[in-house]
This record gives structure tokens, sequence and C-alpha cells, in this order.
């Protein structure tokens, strides 16, 4: 059985690590390259590195940045934020990550999704999903989740899977930010559903909670972002506890 997959996020605006709540009130946490060896150190198994920039100038410094993180990292690491094109994944593959995400640009285009996995095979997209409950349904969101698409989270989750996804990366904006945990019976519904890996983002505020979408959940990786970067649950500490609860992790 494959281990499962300890991942910190590292929101990037113009070249440096930071951190708000949706995207308001954004701190300087730290240089991406420094705290990525860290993470790799401490014993991150990937890290995802999300360009929150809105100007072509702030893209042109995420892709130096890509240059600098590869050359400084041992751990697979995977970009994204923004990506509207092929060219835009080839320019960070080129630059050095092993993986790129897309995500409201797949939600406008899917056949983006089916570009990427042609040229540079599916191994190297990650299909980002932001949903949120309306309605009693599960409505797949664009623009940080402010936007409602037409889309639902397990017909767009398959979708992206058999146009060429590799990885689906699913974050539930209901639980984003609020550290109650994930949902955990929508991420084993979507499991079941799919034949590929499983990313929970969105929720983390415990050991526990991480504990339930690895094993309740079925996730094959949690991903966090404040309790990594504020020192809440140091990376060592959580692998040791999810390792203590027969949760397979590398240590």
């Amino acid at each position: 059985m494959l281990a499962k997959r300890i991942i910190p996020c590292l929101d990037i605006k113009d070249g440096t690590t930071v951190k708000g709540i949706n995207f308001l009130g954004l701190k300087n946490v730290g240089d991406p390259v420094e705290l990525g060896r860290k993470y790799a150190e401490e014993g991150a198994d990937e890290l995802v590195y999300l360009d929150i920039s809105a100007t072509n100038e702030g893209r042109k410094t995420f892709a130096e940045l890509v240059t600098r993180i590869a050359e400084n990292l041992n751990i697979p690491f995977t970009v994204g934020g923004g990506l509207s094109s092929l060219e835009d994944a080839g320019v960070l593959l080129r630059a050095g990550a092993d993986k790129v995400t897309v995500n409201s640009a797949a939600v406008r285009r899917p056949e983006l999704i089916d570009e990427i996995a042609a040229k540079y095979g599916s191994q190297f997209v990650v299909v980002a999903i932001d949903a949120k409950m309306i309605d009693g349904r599960w409505v797949v969101t664009t623009n940080g989740g402010k936007r409602p698409s037409e889309r639902e989270l397990f017909s767009w989750a398959y979708e992206a899977q058999e146009r060429g996804a590799g990885e689906i990366l699913f974050t539930s904006m209901d639980h984003d930010g609020t550290k109650n945990g994930y949902p955990c019976e929508t991420f084993a519904r979507l499991s079941e559903r799919l034949s590929i890996p499983i990313i929970a983002s969105g929720g983390a505020g415990s050991v526990q909670d991480i504990a339930d979408v690895l094993t309740v959940g079925k996730a094959d990786a949690a991903l966090a972002a404040s309790i990594f970067h504020y020192g809440e649950i140091p990376i060592p500490v959580l692998k040791r506890e999810l390792h203590q609860m027969n949760i397979n992790v590398r240590m």
C-alpha cells in the first residue's frame, strides 16, 4: 500500500511566501526557497507552490523562482495559480517543476487538461477543484471560490480524470480556513469514483483532522498551509502521531 503524503502549500505573491484568509490580509511568512528546504528537511513528501500574483510581472518572477526552487529542493514540487494555457505549463515545467496544477482555466476550457497531458504526460497534471455545497449539491467554483460554475464536483472530477489528469486536488470552500476538519464522506465518495490519487485540502486544524481524511476520507495525501507556516503542528510531530495511529507515512 502506498504511503500517505503530507504536502505543505505555499502561496506566492511577487516572489514571496504569503498567508492570509481568502487572499486578504496577506502577511509575509518567509522566503519560498528557504521555507521549502525547511519543510523538505522536516519530512514533507512534496510541496505545492501557488502563484497568487495578479500581474504579468508577478508571473515572470514566479517562473524565475521555480528555477531557484528546483535547484535547491530534493523532493517533488507542484506549481500553479492562474495557469491558463499549454504555454504557461511549459514555462513552469521547463523551469524545473515536477507537476503543474490547473483550476479555473480548466473549468472554462476543459481541453486544457487534454493538451497538457498529451504533451507532457498525465503524471505532470494535477487538476485542482474548489467546490462548495449549494442547495445540497457540490458546485464547482472558480476565481478562488468566488464564482459558482455549472459543474458538479463528482462529474467534473471524473471528466478531469478521463481527460488525462494524474491527480485531483480537492478543496472544500466551506471548510477552507475553518480548521474544523475535512468533509470526509465527500472525499470517500470521490475516492470510490476515481482511480487516480486525491489530495485533500482545506480544513486541517489538528492531527486528528488529517488522520480522519486519510482514513475515513480515503485521501491519498493531505495538503495544509497555516498549521505548518505558524508551527502549530510541525511535520515531524504530525508524521510521528499518524504513524502511531497505524497510518502508513514515510518517516
